[in-house]
């Protein structure tokens, strides 16, 4: 059974270890099995994961569900809202959502967004959906920068921690690769909108490099970015592919524009 679970269903040896210490965590056909039991054509097997709820719900937060299934599901995040807690941020974060939606499920965010930063955010409904969408899922960003940007194009610049912060990155030599592909959708005569394509993924990684060829992130004055138009970094993950844990079948979610980013590339009301 080990090897059926392991090798053909994606779940993690440290997973399968916390299954056995769930009462029922592994059955089949409704009875405890061993994983040192054979398993064989038929058998349906059932994983229970003995969630536990650690956030405070907050029932009274507005957020957007993009799609939803029985493994998965995914928020279109707006910005200003957190996804995790923290030490100022206790009540009003994604988590505290899905706190309220699923008490009996521990908040699993798969990829992660800056506090200002909107968009997709998909949160797993359990370990083994965790486990398997982790690092597989493919997301566009869309973001409104300073000045006319060429029609597309790469920046591979390595980025480092800036040595006197422990928040703001650079770009410098010794730092990690980094890759950022991107093409330009819109122009409005003061910032252009990019489609951004990621081939790595480090912190501030779309906000550095667009600093560093000299076109700053709209509202990002953490690099150079001005606030005259919106308070935020004018970033948005508009898009996210993944395959579904149960079905295997492949999933586009999309999410549009908001209003303070399309306004600023001509394509507001």
């Amino acid at each position: 059974m080990q090897d059926f679970l392991t090798k053909h269903q994606g779940v993690s040896k440290r997973l399968l270890t916390r299954l056995k210490r769930v009462d029922g965590g592994i059955t089949r056909d409704g009875k405890l099995i061993r994983s040192i039991d054979t398993v064989n054509n038929g058998d349906v097997i059932v994983l229970r994961f003995g969630d536990d709820s650690f956030l405070e719900p907050n029932p009274d937060l507005e957020v957007e569900v993009a799609y939803e299934s029985d493994s998965v599901i995914v928020f279109n995040k707006p910005s200003g809202m957190p996804v995790h807690p923290s030490i100022k941020h206790q009540g009003d974060t994604l988590g505290n959502k899905f706190a309220a939606m699923f008490p009996e499920l521990t908040f699993r965010a798969v990829n992660r967004l800056d506090r200002d930063t909107s968009g997709l955010c998909i949160v797993a409904k359990n370990a083994l959906a965790a486990n398997l969408l982790q690092g597989r899922c493919k997301k566009v960003y869309y973001a409104a920068v300073t000045g006319e940007i060429p029609e597309s194009g790469t920046i591979n610049a390595s980025i480092a921690r800036e040595r006197e912060s422990i928040i703001i990155r650079c770009v410098r030599e010794d730092g990690q690769y980094a890759v950022t592909h991107y093409k330009r959708t819109a122009f409005s005569g003061k910032y252009s909108l990019a489609e951004i394509d990621l081939e790595t993924g480090r912190t501030h990684q779309i906000r550095v490099h667009f600093a560093y060829i000299g076109h700053p992130l709209a509202g990002d004055d953490l690099y150079g970015g001005t606030r005259e138009d919106i308070p935020r970094q004018a970033l948005h993950c508009g898009q996210l592919t993944f395959t579904e844990p149960l079905t295997g079948e492949e999933v586009t979610v999309r999410a549009e524009l908001p209003e303070d980013i399309a306004r600023l590339v001509g394509r507001g009301a």
